[in-house]
């Protein structure tokens, strides 16, 4: 793990806290959208690469947003090895799954970083929207990749698929607002505790908010109005990390999610989805978080478990 300071890389831990001892995750940095009217970003096929973790469950969205919009073979894709020890990620292609980058047989991906912008100072992080034209990251944040794969290249596909209608969008923007909070980034806040009062805080918000979910899912196929929506997909890559790795690795042992009924449900009928499924990679998630996490595994021993476990 490590950081780019005016360009030049510094390995050392990125594991951010505030005075608490809470973790506090910083903010991405390159933030641009791509359309028609866009002075530099255009829509266009083949001219957009992304880079991503099968591990993580930021660059998972962005992964199955791609599948489900037919995107395929409108962006392609390279993807990281699994582990990110001294120099982060790396495209060491050495585990099955990882293809090495595809496009400048570099390294590691802080020197993607580097190539967008030779002064850059921020975490190197996945995923990466890149623009093979001009040569430098459109995007990093997970959440905004997303909804640039929701709308920006429909004139390439054919599908009618709106994972952000605009009826629904106050009610998709509210559901993500506590879900992130509390679940997508609360496993992570109890896991990167650094006392107990902060672990415990997160711990029971975590919990709630499951709670919240279930009840939800009674009576609802999918989060807003029996409808899939983004909302959906940025809960499932939290849920489908949970059980094998949130589990026991972040100490968010009060319940598995096989343990909640309407979730279980909810998340076999998601994780089924073939254009989900195929996202999915176990060994790489696991893979990432036992022997990527020193500080927490130091033994770098990974799991066998959970037996029942779906894998793609």
């Amino acid at each position: 793990m490590g950081h780019l300071r005016q360009g030049v890389w510094k390995s050392g831990d990125v594991v951010t806290s505030n005075d608490q001892g809470e973790f506090d995750r910083e903010k991405t940095t390159f933030r641009e959208s791509i359309s028609l009217d866009h002075p530099q970003f255009k829509p266009e096929k083949n001219r957009y690469h992304l880079y991503v973790s099968y591990a993580c469950p930021w660059a998972h969205r962005t992964l199955i947003v791609r599948e489900l919009k037919g995107l395929n073979d409108i962006i392609d894709v390279s993807v990281v090895h699994p582990d990110m020890l001294e120099h982060s990620w790396t495209f060491d292609s050495s585990f099955e799954g990882a293809t090495g980058d595809q496009l400048y047989g570099l390294n590691y991906l802080y020197q993607i970083y580097q190539k967008s912008d030779p002064n850059i100072s921020c975490k190197v992080t996945v995923p990466v929207l890149w623009d093979k034209k001009t040569e430098q990251i459109v995007n990093n944040e997970s959440s905004e990749i997303m909804r640039l794969f929701n709308t920006s290249f429909d004139d390439f596909t054919d599908s009618s698929l709106d994972l952000y209608p605009k009826h629904l969008q106050s009610q998709i923007d509210s559901i993500n607002e506590w879900v992130y909070k509390d679940i997508n980034n609360g496993v992570y806040k109890t896991g990167f505790a650094q006392n107990q009062k902060a672990y415990e805080k997160s711990f029971k918000a975590l919990f709630a908010a499951l709670d919240r979910v279930d009840t939800i899912l009674e009576k609802n196929d999918y989060l807003v109005q029996g409808t899939l929506t983004e909302a959906d997909i940025r809960l499932f890559t939290t849920l489908v990390r949970f059980d094998s790795v949130y589990y026991v690795h972040f100490k968010c042992n009060g319940r598995r999610i096989k343990d909640y009924p309407n979730i279980s449900k909810y998340f076999l009928k998601m994780l089924n989805t073939p254009e989900i499924l195929r996202t999915v990679d176990q060994d790489h998630i696991k893979r990432h978080y036992y022997f990527s996490h020193d500080f927490i595994n130091p033994k770098q021993i990974v799991p066998l478990g959970p037996l029942d476990l779906n894998n793609s």
